[in-house]
C-alpha cells in the first residue's frame, strides 16, 4: 500500500503542479487512498520531495535526486542486509528475509530491473517472484546471489 501510494504520489507530482501537503492529500483521495496529512508528510520526506518553481511561478513539489535514482549500492546493501535465503520453485523464487523486511527486499529487487521478473509480492518475511519463463529462473537466482557478494 504505502509503495503504491508513493508511486501514485510520485505520478501525481509529475502529472500536475502541486503546491501543498493538503492538494497533494486530496489528490490521493480522489485516486482512492485514505490519507492523513501525517502520511502525506511522512511520505514527502521519504521520497525526498523538494520544492521548485513551476514556469508558471507556483512552487510545486518534485522528485528529488535520491526519489529519480537512488544508487545501486543502496539497493545492493537492504538486499545483503535482509535476505537469509533464496531458492528456486519452477518459475518462481522464494525469498526468505529476516522478519519484517520482506517489502523493502522486494522493493530494491524491483529497482535492480533484473532480467526475467515479472513482479514481486511480499508478506513480512517472504517474497514470491514470478519470473517470466521458467527457463530464466536460474539467471534470476544467480543475478540475486551476485549483488549479496
Amino acid at each position: 500500500m504505502k509503495r503504491d501510494r508513493q508511486r501514485t504520489i510520485l505520478r501525481l507530482i509529475t502529472d500536475y503542479e502541486i503546491e501543498t501537503q493538503e492538494e497533494l492529500a486530496t489528490k490521493l483521495t480522489e485516486e482512492g487512498f485514505d490519507t492523513t496529512q501525517a502520511t502525506v508528510s511522512r511520505d514527502i520526506r521519504e521520497l525526498r520531495l523538494r520544492k521548485i518553481t513551476s514556469e508558471s511561478g507556483r512552487q510545486k513539489y518534485a522528485p528529488g535526486e535520491a526519489s529519480l535514482s537512488t544508487s545501486a549500492a543502496s539497493y545492493r546493501q537492504i538486499l545483503r542486509t535482509g535476505i537469509s535465503s533464496v531458492e528456486a520453485a519452477e518459475n518462481i523464487v522464494v525469498i526468505k528475509t529476516v522478519s519484517g523486511v520482506a517489502m523493502a527486499v522486494a522493493a530494491a529487487l524491483d529497482h535492480m530491473h533484473i532480467d526475467g521478473i515479472a513482479g514481486c509480492i511480499a508478506g513480512d518475511d517472504t517474497i514470491f517472484i514470478a519470473v517470466r519463463k521458467k527457463v530464466l529462473v536460474d539467471s534470476v537466482v544467480d543475478a540475486i546471489h551476485m549483488t549479496l557478494n
